[in-house]
C-alpha cells in the first residue's frame, strides 16, 4: 500500500529545521540501489522518492530485488519498496520535488516516462507511477538538474532552452510558463549556460550555475531574485567572489546550494581543484545582505577535493563530496595545518564555520550527490556502498537521536 501522504509536506519545499546535530550511527531498515548513482531525494509524507541513473534496487535485508529505472519509492517508516510504483524513467533523474494532491515531479535527462512522452520533466503520481499528461511544460533544448516547489509556482533550472533559457518559473498544476518570470542567466562560462542548482525560501530564490549576468546585472555564477511581487526582479545582492578561474577544466565550479529553516543565509559548495580561493569549498552567505561586493560570512576548504551537496539545518550544515578534510585552506591536496578528517561527508557549525564533531565517515568514490532534511533526520544518496562504516548501498539515512 502506498505509504499516506500528508497535506503539509507538499506545500512547500522549504528547508527542515533540526534543534540538534543527526546521529552518526545510520538506520538499518534503508533499500539499496544496487548499481549507478543517486542523484536526487524528496520525502512526500511518508514516502521517500530516489531517482537518478541505475537499474536495480533491493530491501535492506538484500533478499528481494526489484527492477527500477532511474526512479523508486519506499515507506519511510518501514524502509519496505512500494512496489505500485515502478515508472519506467527513460533515462537520468537530476532533481525530485514533491507535487500536489500525491505526486512527484521529476527532473532530468530523459525523453518519457513509461509510455508517456515527458522531455526532461514530468509530474508523477505516487500511487500508480504514471506521467499526468494534463502537466506540460514544454522543456526542450536541455536537461532539468535542479526543482524547488513554492506554492502554486516550481522554479525549474537546468540547461534547457525552454520555455526560458536555463531557468523558468512554472505553474505547478499545468506547467504553463509563468509570464511574470523572465529572469535570463547569460554570458555562461560554459558552452551552455546552466543553473546547477537553486533553492527558495519565502520571498527570495536563490541560485547558481555557469553564468555570469541575470538580466545584465553582474552576478558571477551565484545571485538572488526577489520573488516577492508578481514580477520577478534580480536583487541588489552580489558577490565577486566566485569570479577568478579554479582550472581550465573547470570553467563554472559552483555546484550545491541549500538556503536556512528561516531564510536568512544560504550555504553554496563548490569544486574545482587545488588552488586558493573559493575553489574546493563551503561558504556562507546572508540573504538579505545588499551590496555590490558581498563577501562570505565564512569559508570552510577542503584543501583540494570536490563539494556537490549541501544541506542546512540551522544546528548543522552538512556537506557531501568526495572530501578528505574540513578546515584545510591551507591543504594544496593534502592535510594543512589545522585540517580535519572528514571521509565523505561533514558537517559545519552554521555560525563559526568550522568542523563539528560529527564523523561517520562514508567511501568517496563520485562523492554525495543529494542530501534531504526531514523532520527523522538526513537522506544521503551517492555512489557508493559504505555510509557510517556500515553497508548501505548509494542511500542511507540519519536519524535524529
Amino acid at each position: 500500500m502506498l505509504a499516506r501522504v500528508a497535506l503539509a509536506a507538499i506545500i512547500a519545499s522549504a528547508p527542515t529545521a533540526h534543534s540538534g546535530v543527526v546521529s552518526a550511527d545510520p538506520v538499518d531498515s534503508t533499500p539499496h540501489v544496487l548499481d549507478g548513482i543517486v542523484n536526487a531525494i524528496t520525502v512526500i509524507g511518508d514516502t521517500v522518492v530516489v531517482g537518478g541513473s541505475f537499474s536495480e534496487v533491493a530491501d535492506a535485508s538484500r533478499t528481494v530485488r526489484y527492477a527500477r529505472a532511474n526512479l523508486f519509492a519506499y515507506d519511510l517508516r518501514t524502509g519496505s519498496v512500494l512496489t505500485r510504483f515502478s515508472p519506467d524513467v527513460r533515462g537520468t533523474v537530476h532533481s525530485l520535488a514533491p507535487g500536489p494532491d500525491a505526486t512527484v515531479y521529476v527532473g532530468g535527462d530523459f525523453s518519457a516516462v513509461g509510455f508517456t512522452p515527458a522531455r526532461a520533466l514530468a509530474r508523477v503520481e505516487l500511487a500508480t507511477g504514471q506521467a499526468l499528461r494534463s502537466f506540460s511544460p514544454g522543456v526542450s533544448g536541455g536537461a532539468v538538474a535542479t526543482l524547488a516547489r513554492s506554492g502554486s509556482h516550481l522554479y525549474v533550472g537546468g540547461d534547457f532552452t525552454r520555455p526560458r533559457v536555463a531557468l523558468a518559473r512554472l505553474d505547478a498544476a499545468t506547467g504553463a510558463a509563468d509570464a511574470d518570470f523572465r529572469v535570463v542567466p547569460a554570458r555562461p562560462l560554459t558552452r551552455k549556460v546552466r543553473v546547477h542548482a537553486l533553492a527558495v525560501a519565502g520571498d527570495r530564490l536563490v541560485l547558481d550555475g555557469s553564468f555570469t549576468t541575470l538580466n545584465g546585472h553582474s552576478r558571477p555564477q551565484v545571485g538572488v531574485v526577489d520573488v516577492s511581487r508578481p514580477v520577478a526582479a534580480v536583487a541588489p545582492w552580489r558577490t565577486g567572489v566566485y569570479a577568478a578561474e579554479c582550472k581550465d577544466v573547470f570553467p563554472s565550479y559552483v555546484r550545491g546550494l541549500d538556503v536556512s529553516p528561516d531564510g536568512r543565509y544560504f550555504v553554496v559548495v563548490t569544486t574545482g581543484g587545488p588552488r586558493r580561493g573559493m575553489c574546493d569549498t563551503a561558504a556562507r552567505f546572508e540573504t538579505y545582505a545588499s551590496g555590490e561586493d558581498i563577501e562570505p560570512t565564512w569559508v570552510n576548504h577542503t584543501g583540494g577535493d570536490s563539494l556537490y551537496s549541501v544541506a542546512v539545518t540551522g544546528a548543522a550544515v552538512y556537506v557531501g563530496g568526495h572530501l578528505r578534510w574540513l578546515n584545510n585552506p591551507r591543504g594544496r591536496d593534502s592535510a594543512g595545518p589545522g585540517a580535519v578528517a572528514r571521509e565523505g561527508i561533514a558537517a559545519i557549525h552554521p555560525r563559526t564555520g568550522k568542523a563539528l564533531s560529527w564523523n561517520p565517515g562514508r567511501e568517496r568514490g563520485i562523492g554525495v550527490k543529494a542530501f534531504f532534511t526531514h523532520s527523522r533526520g538526513l537522506l544521503v544518496g551517492s555512489d557508493t556502498t559504505r555510509l557510517g562504516r556500515e553497508y548501505h548501498a548509494r542511500i542511507g539515512m540519519f536519524p535524529l537521536p
